[in-house]
């Protein structure tokens, strides 16, 4: 074989090799704020925001902060290091990712689920006459 095709060759299982490496950090299974705190590392936690508790936006260190009860009923309190999303209030349910550090969730990322107009079944009208095609 000639030197130009594995070099080619090389490069191209490097560069592979990088994606798939690149692309199964990003993607994150979900944990609760516990396991998050015992694994150290960038997580997803997904939850629901606990509106008893106080929330804010320090405009001075730009951090949105609230309290989030994950799937185990865990309730910590979360920086967001962004403004808070417009849908926050709505939101069905929240999913951040980011670092635990000593009982406070370190957010850089975030995703609001709204409810959605679809689902709801107030909206659904069921005809009773019969369709002719």
């Amino acid at each position: 074989m000639k030197p130009r095709v594995l070099i080619g060759v090389f490069f191209i299982i490097v560069f592979t090799s990088l994606l798939m490496w690149n692309f199964g950090n990003s993607i994150g299974s979900f944990v609760t704020f516990e396991e998050a705190e015992q694994k150290g590392v960038r997580v997803h936690v997904a939850g629901t925001w606990d509106q008893t508790k106080p929330s804010g936006f320090d405009t001075q260190r730009m951090i949105f902060t609230f309290y989030m009860t994950d799937n185990n009923g865990d309730t910590h309190r979360v920086h967001f290091n962004k403004p808070k999303p417009n849908n926050f209030e709505d939101a069905e349910g929240l999913v951040v990712m980011g670092k635990m550090r000593n009982g406070v969730f370190f957010s850089d990322d975030m995703l609001v689920k709204c409810p959605s107009k679809y689902n709801d079944a107030s909206n659904l009208e069921v005809s009773e006459a019969p369709h002719t095609f």
